[in-house]
């Protein structure tokens, strides 16, 4: 059994998919036993047939594909969901996310006495998006940091690494990904934060646009805020199991 699950929701990302995958290779072969899970969310290009001729030679890689377009937070659970090792690490599809960062996910998860953190969150140095998308990016996180106080200044980063059952137990919403510290946090884990670098998108061009994102991202932030304020306080100290 793998003792790590990498993640990938992926949408018409046949250019990309090959050198990131074998940069998850690279990156992780001296590291842990570990799983490529490819989520397709109904691409209508050559993602399916590509990442199908590689699994010929990788019995580590999986696939599995949506019957229709579920955007990354459904991605990313639907892999959850199939891993089959208790730690999950993700980056996107597009080869914006260096593969050769999910080291520094994984390492804290590892580590000896770290039962208590939930969350690895990659916080992106150094952007290579357009300017109005840094910009957009730059008002959402502030507003959403200033909201939820969850202590983090770039939720939108695709490099993350959790415990699959903490994961799990998390309230799912479209577009969930982006309030995951918050929502760990909420549990009671431990979110740990780390420094990751960021390239340009390797080929192709973004599913979603910055209107999308912020019309989304209002309602959102409204009912994580909610959830926040509902959560359940009580906690069992002593029963028949203890």
């Amino acid at each position: 059994m793998p003792s790590l699950s990498v993640v990938i929701p992926a949408r018409n990302e046949a250019q990309n998919l090959p050198a990131l995958i074998e940069g998850i290779e690279a990156a992780l072969a001296s590291l842990a036993a570990f799983e490529i899970i490819v989520v397709d969310d109904a691409s209508t290009d050559d993602s399916v047939a590509v990442v199908t001729a590689l699994q010929a030679a990788r019995p580590h890689l999986r696939l599995l594909r949506h019957d229709r377009a579920g955007g990354q937070s459904a991605g990313v659970q639907s892999g959850v969901r199939a891993a089959r090792a208790p730690i999950c690490l993700t980056l996107d599809g597009d080869g914006q996310n260096p593969p050769e960062e999910l080291p520094k996910l994984a390492a804290p998860l590892l580590a000896p006495g770290s039962q208590a953190i939930g969350l690895v969150a990659g916080q992106r140095v150094g952007r290579q998006d357009t300017l109005a998308k840094k910009w957009a990016s730059r008002f959402a996180n502030g507003l959403r940091s200033r909201l939820l106080k969850d202590g983090t200044r770039d939720t939108g980063c695709g490099l993350k690494g959790f415990r699959r059952d903490a994961f799990l137990a998390l309230p799912y919403f479209d577009h969930m990904h982006r309030y995951l510290p918050a929502l760990f946090a909420r549990d009671g884990w431990q979110v740990v934060h780390v420094d990751v670098s960021h390239r340009p998108r390797g080929a192709g061009r973004s599913n979603y646009s910055n209107l999308q994102r912020g019309l989304v991202g209002i309602v959102d932030l409204l009912g994580v805020m909610w959830l926040i304020r509902r959560r359940k306080k009580a906690r069992v100290v002593a029963g028949e199991d203890m």
